[in-house]
């Protein structure tokens, strides 16, 4: 496990964990956000955990998870939904906007956003891995 101090933008620095292991990057995030949320097991998949870090959306906190498939990096970003509502509309959530595949919904009072320059399929795979394990 390492840490890097990356920017957030503006003087705001955050702490990014590097680490593969689910079972280090989930307990990292507590304490830190004020929700926990699963991480789907992917042995068996294309998919490789990179890290973590917090982010934030406006006041919002929340988490950002990196993953790697195919040489392409995958965001995956999870918030409260209640604390968000006020802050989304759908047409702030138009992929095509933004030159990236992106697939969002909301579980277990929990928005998901998996967001990345792959495939359209790799980012319904890893989000059907989020779904599920989320259940």
């Amino acid at each position: 496990m390492r840490y890097r101090r990356v920017p957030l933008g503006g003087e705001v620095e955050s702490d990014l964990l590097i680490s593969t292991d689910r079972h280090t990057v989930k307990p990292w995030f507590q304490g830190k956000i004020p929700f926990a949320f699963d991480l789907p097991e992917i042995q068996n998949s294309e998919f490789s955990l990179l890290g973590g870090r917090m982010t934030y959306l406006g006041q919002t906190p929340g988490a950002h998870l990196i993953y790697d498939v195919r040489k392409h990096h995958i965001s995956v970003f999870v918030f409260q939904e209640q604390s968000l509502r006020a802050r989304l509309d759908e047409n702030s959530l138009s992929p095509k906007k933004l030159s990236f595949n992106m697939e969002t919904w909301s579980q277990g009072g929990l928005r998901y956003f998996v967001i990345g320059d792959a495939s359209a399929a790799d980012i319904s795979s890893l989000a059907k891995l989020f779904k599920t394990s989320a259940s």
